[in-house]
Protein backbone atom coordinates (compact mmCIF):
# COMPACT_ATOMS: atom_id res chain seq x y z
CA UNK A 1 0.00 0.00 0.00
CA UNK A 2 1.34 3.16 -0.77
CA UNK A 3 1.43 6.31 1.35
CA UNK A 4 -0.18 9.44 0.03
CA UNK A 5 1.95 12.76 1.78
CA UNK A 6 -0.23 14.94 0.49
CA UNK A 7 -3.84 15.06 -0.45
CA UNK A 8 -4.41 15.05 -4.15
CA UNK A 9 -6.32 17.88 -6.49
CA UNK A 10 -8.80 15.80 -7.94
CA UNK A 11 -11.13 18.09 -11.00
CA UNK A 12 -14.85 16.55 -11.47
CA UNK A 13 -13.16 14.20 -14.51
CA UNK A 14 -10.85 12.82 -12.20
CA UNK A 15 -13.88 12.42 -9.95
CA UNK A 16 -15.95 10.94 -12.67
CA UNK A 17 -13.55 8.47 -13.52
CA UNK A 18 -12.84 7.46 -9.62
CA UNK A 19 -17.01 6.47 -9.53
CA UNK A 20 -16.80 5.22 -12.58
CA UNK A 21 -14.29 2.36 -11.84
CA UNK A 22 -15.80 2.37 -8.25
CA UNK A 23 -18.69 0.80 -9.91
CA UNK A 24 -17.04 -1.29 -12.54
CA UNK A 25 -13.25 -1.40 -12.57
CA UNK A 26 -13.47 -3.46 -15.82
CA UNK A 27 -14.23 -1.14 -17.76
CA UNK A 28 -12.51 -0.57 -21.04
CA UNK A 29 -10.41 2.72 -21.46
CA UNK A 30 -12.82 3.33 -24.37
CA UNK A 31 -16.03 2.81 -22.62
CA UNK A 32 -14.54 4.93 -19.57
CA UNK A 33 -13.26 7.53 -22.14
CA UNK A 34 -17.21 7.62 -23.43
CA UNK A 35 -19.04 7.56 -20.50
CA UNK A 36 -16.83 10.71 -18.98
CA UNK A 37 -16.85 12.26 -22.24
CA UNK A 38 -12.77 12.22 -23.08
CA UNK A 39 -10.51 10.90 -25.74
CA UNK A 40 -9.75 7.41 -25.01
CA UNK A 41 -6.29 9.15 -25.05
CA UNK A 42 -6.68 11.60 -22.60
CA UNK A 43 -8.47 8.93 -20.42
CA UNK A 44 -5.50 7.20 -20.28
CA UNK A 45 -3.71 9.81 -19.23
CA UNK A 46 -5.68 10.69 -16.51
CA UNK A 47 -6.36 7.08 -15.39
CA UNK A 48 -2.71 6.77 -15.69
CA UNK A 49 -1.94 9.89 -13.75
CA UNK A 50 -4.19 8.88 -11.14
CA UNK A 51 -2.48 5.35 -10.48
CA UNK A 52 0.96 6.93 -10.09
CA UNK A 53 -0.50 9.52 -7.52
CA UNK A 54 -1.14 6.42 -5.41
CA UNK A 55 -4.87 7.31 -5.49
CA UNK A 56 -5.92 4.84 -7.24
CA UNK A 57 -4.48 2.28 -5.38
CA UNK A 58 -5.17 -1.05 -6.91
CA UNK A 59 -8.15 -3.60 -9.12
CA UNK A 60 -9.80 -6.13 -7.44
CA UNK A 61 -12.26 -9.06 -7.63
CA UNK A 62 -15.12 -9.01 -5.14
CA UNK A 63 -16.25 -12.51 -4.45
CA UNK A 64 -19.48 -13.16 -2.69
CA UNK A 65 -18.80 -14.93 0.60
CA UNK A 66 -21.56 -16.91 0.53
CA UNK A 67 -20.99 -18.20 -2.40
CA UNK A 68 -18.07 -19.69 -1.57
CA UNK A 69 -19.38 -21.41 1.83
CA UNK A 70 -18.90 -18.33 4.06
CA UNK A 71 -22.19 -17.60 5.20
CA UNK A 72 -20.87 -15.39 8.50
CA UNK A 73 -19.25 -12.35 9.17
CA UNK A 74 -17.83 -11.85 12.64
CA UNK A 75 -16.30 -9.08 13.95
CA UNK A 76 -13.83 -8.94 16.76
CA UNK A 77 -12.60 -6.59 19.14
CA UNK A 78 -9.91 -7.61 20.64
CA UNK A 79 -7.35 -6.62 23.66
CA UNK A 80 -3.76 -7.08 23.50
CA UNK A 81 -1.91 -7.48 27.21
CA UNK A 82 -0.23 -4.27 26.25
CA UNK A 83 0.38 -1.73 23.73
CA UNK A 84 4.27 -1.54 23.67
CA UNK A 85 5.27 -1.03 19.89
CA UNK A 86 7.28 -4.59 19.91
CA UNK A 87 3.90 -6.49 20.85
CA UNK A 88 1.78 -4.11 18.71
CA UNK A 89 4.28 -4.79 16.14
CA UNK A 90 4.22 -8.53 16.62
CA UNK A 91 0.23 -9.12 16.80
CA UNK A 92 0.31 -6.93 13.62
CA UNK A 93 3.06 -9.03 11.60
CA UNK A 94 0.81 -11.84 13.09
CA UNK A 95 -2.47 -10.85 11.84
CA UNK A 96 -0.94 -10.07 8.01
CA UNK A 97 0.06 -13.62 7.67
CA UNK A 98 -3.34 -14.86 8.41
CA UNK A 99 -5.55 -15.27 4.77
CA UNK A 100 -8.58 -15.30 6.96
CA UNK A 101 -8.58 -12.12 8.81
CA UNK A 102 -10.26 -10.13 5.87
CA UNK A 103 -9.84 -6.23 7.57
CA UNK A 104 -7.75 -5.43 10.75
CA UNK A 105 -7.63 -2.18 12.42
CA UNK A 106 -5.91 -0.40 15.13
CA UNK A 107 -8.78 1.48 16.67
CA UNK A 108 -8.47 4.30 19.62
CA UNK A 109 -10.95 4.20 23.14
CA UNK A 110 -10.75 1.06 25.12
CA UNK A 111 -10.09 -1.78 22.57
CA UNK A 112 -6.88 -2.20 20.67
CA UNK A 113 -7.72 -3.83 17.22
CA UNK A 114 -10.93 -4.69 15.39
CA UNK A 115 -10.93 -7.55 13.16
CA UNK A 116 -13.23 -8.99 10.88
CA UNK A 117 -13.74 -12.52 9.59
CA UNK A 118 -16.28 -14.43 7.01
CA UNK A 119 -16.50 -17.73 8.25
CA UNK A 120 -18.80 -21.54 7.28
CA UNK A 121 -20.41 -22.26 9.84
CA UNK A 122 -20.22 -22.07 13.79
CA UNK A 123 -17.49 -24.96 13.84
CA UNK A 124 -15.39 -22.44 11.55
CA UNK A 125 -16.11 -19.61 13.99
CA UNK A 126 -15.17 -22.22 17.10
CA UNK A 127 -12.06 -23.03 15.15
CA UNK A 128 -11.14 -19.49 13.99
CA UNK A 129 -11.41 -18.00 17.62
CA UNK A 130 -9.04 -21.29 19.49
CA UNK A 131 -6.76 -21.91 16.27
CA UNK A 132 -6.34 -18.26 15.08
CA UNK A 133 -7.02 -15.82 17.29
CA UNK A 134 -6.28 -17.27 20.45
CA UNK A 135 -3.03 -17.98 19.29
CA UNK A 136 -2.22 -14.52 18.13
CA UNK A 137 1.10 -12.99 19.96
CA UNK A 138 -0.09 -10.92 22.93
CA UNK A 139 -3.99 -11.50 22.64
CA UNK A 140 -5.86 -10.99 26.89
CA UNK A 141 -9.43 -10.93 25.17
CA UNK A 142 -11.98 -10.82 22.44
CA UNK A 143 -15.50 -10.44 22.05
CA UNK A 144 -16.70 -11.30 18.62
CA UNK A 145 -19.92 -9.42 17.55
CA UNK A 146 -21.85 -11.89 14.58
CA UNK A 147 -23.39 -10.14 11.71
CA UNK A 148 -27.45 -11.06 11.30
CA UNK A 149 -27.57 -8.97 8.11
CA UNK A 150 -26.09 -6.78 6.22
CA UNK A 151 -28.25 -3.53 5.54
CA UNK A 152 -25.33 -1.71 3.04
CA UNK A 153 -21.58 -2.54 2.07
CA UNK A 154 -19.86 -1.01 -0.43
CA UNK A 155 -15.97 -0.56 -1.40
CA UNK A 156 -16.66 2.72 -3.18
CA UNK A 157 -15.78 5.95 -1.59
CA UNK A 158 -17.35 9.17 -2.30
CA UNK A 159 -15.16 11.41 -4.23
Amino acid sequence: MRKISTEAKLDAIDRAILNQLQDDARLSNQELAQRIHLSPSACLRRVKALEDSGVLEQYVALVNPAAVGRHGTSFTIVNLEGTNNLLLGAFERAVRAQPEVLDCFYVAGSNDYLIRFAYRDAQDLERFHSEVLARLPGVARSNSMLVLRTVKKTTALAV
